[in-house]
């Protein structure tokens, strides 16, 4: 589903195919995840295709890579000039985009100078999907912020999402929401989180979650929207008694949370302030400014 027999890729400086490209085995961010990476998503728009905050995902890879010790060799607006040109190479206006910045063979526990950058897209749909989601509190917690970057995209990252996901599936469930080291309600897996409860709305604050670029975005619109928004530690028992909840992140844009743990929130969808959002999101990406309040 990523990529067929014409798709191109940039690889090292270098144009290639897909199917004909290769990787080190002995990588050491096979081995060991050290690598970093961003997810971006480019809009078709009535003036071609827009990398939506395609300057701040490149930002966050910079800055991520800089916490790994990995010595990015392209830089933002190079970063952002290849991706119109893999666009453009691709056919392809909608599409979800994964620049990964992997390492060469290396066995030991220290940098490498050994540096690889990848980037490659592929039309993809909302990643959690466009129906309401059944939630479960996780029995896996995010990591410690004393134990690595946790607001840096790195490969090894995602084992913890991979597990949490897994599980909740597992039991039933669509999707997992991670405490935090006190008990805290973090993240998603792979989003941000929010909810909403008595005409306003509430999110962990930065520290133990991933600085989320579409969670920012979702924080401006609402302050054009005159939303209260606080930032703000809760716990599953917060939640239970919430209005509505969505999730933020570039692959699920923002989704709609029905429930967790079995216990469903007050208001339906459509009639929450995160449906508003989500609306207003996509007339943002898609650059439809002049209907923001236009639903989508």
């Amino acid at each position: 589903m990523y990529y067929n027999n014409d798709t191109l890729i940039f690889l090292d400086g270098n144009w290639v195919k897909a199917k004909d490209s290769s990787a080190d085995l002995y990588s050491q961010t096979l081995h060991y995840g050290a690598g970093v990476f961003e997810g971006i998503r480019s809009y078709k728009t009535e003036n071609g295709a827009n990398v939506f905050k395609a300057k701040e995902h490149y930002e966050r890879l910079h800055y991520s890579a800089e916490k790994m010790h990995i010595k990015l060799p392209y830089s933002v607006e190079e970063l952002i000039r290849l991706t119109y040109q893999l666009l453009e190479k691709n056919g392809l206006e909608d599409a979800y985009i994964r620049p990964l910045v992997y390492l060469g063979e290396n066995m030991q526990l220290q940098p490498t100078n050994k540096v690889h950058v990848m980037l490659c897209a592929w039309e993809w749909g909302r990643y959690l999907g466009n129906t309401g989601l059944r939630l479960m509190t996780s029995s896996f917690q995010r990591p410690n912020p004393k134990s690595c970057f946790v607001e840096a995209k790195v490969t090894g990252h995602y084992t913890n999402s991979i597990l949490a996901t897994t599980e909740a599936k597992q039991k039933g469930f669509d999707e997992a929401l991670l405490l935090d080291m006190n008990g805290y309600i973090a993240e998603g897996p792979g989003a941000n989180f929010f909810y909403e409860k008595g005409g306003k709305l509430f999110t962990a604050p930065l520290g133990n979650i991933l600085a989320g670029i579409t969670r920012q975005t979702i924080l401006d619109l609402a302050k054009e929207l005159d939303f209260t928004v606080e930032e703000k530690y809760f716990t599953p028992k917060d939640v239970y008694e919430a209005d509505g909840a969505f999730f933020t992140g570039t692959a699920a844009e923002v989704a709609g949370i029905e429930s967790l743990d079995n216990k469903r929130f007050n208001l339906k969808w459509e009639d929450t302030m995160g449906y508003t959002l989500s609306n207003a999101y996509m007339n943002r990406v898609r650059e439809k400014e002049y209907k923001l309040f236009e639903l989508v």
